[in-house]
């Protein structure tokens, strides 16, 4: 029933269901301002609902008649698709992404990619190699969002009558404008690295929120893609208004989209806490040369241009029933990078159900006791650490010892987050003096949460077995 907000006007909300969008809610209150007697109409594709005011609202079914007339339903959106197509594809694609995920971890594809040997040896081919493997895996999760968004806005202003008549690469321009701001701003801002001689590292619990947030929003962003549950596409976080119209992807005209601005965002994205760019921007800092540390990061940006233009591509290059079917197939992609991240932020925090009791009563062999002073010997390698898991004592300094082999791998950038310690290792020997611990499970990680271990501190002999 209507409810009155003054004499003279009524005020009704109806549900509104299939909005995902900004440019869902405009439809949807475009067709509902056209009916007589409604003054105002506030449209929310997050709660599914449009509001209508004015002095003499029409019936029920005029207002049901325009919703599905502007392509919606006038419903609440269910949590789960009935589509039986939709479960099929998303089933027959979360198959494949394991599948080849199994493939990839049994051929180790980003060890031969990222372990070919070290920039200061390999020079820029290593990098472009980095690079390479950046597009396709940590990168492409953390701004696929952004390049899917920038996408979808520039084929949104076009329109599909027009866009299927423009040439290929007015088509792809979004994509060429944001890896062309990404290499040239990665070339200033190493520039600028090369030159400073200070790092950037983000702290410890900085970086595992960021990773979590992306998390979230790959996870959403996914779940709009595949379509599996209409209420929570409904949720994919936006821009406020008046940011989205200054980046450009608010999409409500053309005029809204502008390539610059794209390269801005594709240039800025140099500060996002990827393991690969954090690697690479050591290396550039390590040349103490503005001109080399340019060269550098802009090669590296080159080397993930590939991966990032196959993603973008999607929503320009196709339509119609093939590009509902490929997006479906991406957002398994997006939600699959959507857990990894997930995993590196929780042991970015230090979260892991690991108990001592699994680990038995005595010591490591990698532990050595000498003078009052434990010594833990370890050895980094470009997946992960060896030994992962040290058994250690507690109550006792202890001296960390590690034998970095791969300088430019994920598992070089040491976090223990629970003791704040933020080591970036060098090749060859380096040294960590860690105070005494408490007994319990002491997490360790790579900056990404890639690969992880544990120290485990046990009661000496001499203080009892717990």
């Amino acid at each position: 029933m209507p409810r009155s907000d003054s004499p003279t006007a009524e005020r009704l909300t109806v549900p509104v269901g299939g909005m995902t969008c900004a440019s869902c809610e405009r439809r949807v209150g475009k067709a509902l301002r056209r009916l007589p007697g409604v003054e105002t109409v506030d449209v929310s594709a997050t709660r599914g609902s449009a509001t209508l005011r004015g002095a003499d609202l029409p019936a029920r079914d005029e207002i049901d008649a325009a919703i599905r007339s502007a392509g919606y339903e006038p419903a609440a959106a269910p949590w789960l698709t009935r589509d039986r197509s939709v479960w099929r594809t998303v089933l027959v694609a979360a198959a494949m992404v394991a599948g080849l995920a199994a493939v990839v971890s049994l051929v180790g594809l980003p060890d031969v990619m990222t372990g070919v040997s070290d920039p200061s040896t390999g020079g820029l081919v290593v990098v472009l190699l980095l690079g390479l493997a950046a597009g396709v895996s940590t990168c492409m999760a953390l701004i696929g969002g952004l390049v899917l968004g920038f996408s979808a806005a520039h084929a949104a202003s076009l329109g599909d009558q027009r866009r299927s008549s423009q040439p290929i690469l007015t088509r792809m321009g979004p994509q060429l404008a944001f890896n062309a701001g990404r290499v040239v701003g990665f070339a200033v801002l190493g520039a600028l690295l090369g030159g400073l001689g200070s790092s950037m590292s983000l702290p410890i619990r900085v970086t595992a929120v960021l990773v979590l947030v992306v998390a979230l929003v790959m996870f959403l962003l996914g779940v709009r893609l595949t379509g599996v549950s209409p209420r929570v596409a409904a949720w994919s976080p936006r821009l406020p208004a008046a940011l989205g119209r200054a980046l450009g992807i608010d999409s409500a005209t053309e005029r809204s989209y502008s390539h610059w601005r794209t390269a801005l965002v594709g240039a800025a994205t140099f500060f996002l806490p990827c393991g690969f760019t954090q690697a690479v921007q050591i290396y550039a800092l390590s040349t103490a040369s503005p001109v080399t540390g340019g060269a550098v990061m802009a090669v590296f940006a080159l080397g993930t241009a590939p991966g990032l233009l196959a993603l973008g591509a999607v929503p320009e290059l196709t339509s119609g029933r093939r590009q509902v079917r490929v997006l479906q197939v991406v957002g398994v992609v997006v939600l699959a990078f959507a857990l990894l991240n997930v995993s590196s932020g929780l042991q970015l925090l230090g979260v892991r159900g690991s108990a001592t009791t699994a680990y038995g009563q005595t010591i490591s062999d990698n532990v050595t006791v000498e003078g009052g002073v434990q010594t833990v010997r370890m050895t980094q390698v470009r997946d992960g650490y060896e030994p992962a898991d040290t058994v250690l004592y507690a109550g006792m300094p202890t001296t960390w010892l590690i034998d970095a082999k791969s300088q430019l791998d994920c598992s070089a950038f040491l976090r223990v987050p629970s003791l704040g310690v933020s080591v970036d290792l060098t090749q060859g020997p380096n040294t960590i003096e860690l105070p005494a611990l408490e007994p319990g499970v002491v997490p360790f990680t790579c900056v990404m949460g890639m690969y992880s271990g544990n120290l485990v501190a046990i009661e000496p002999p001499e203080a009892g077995a717990g």
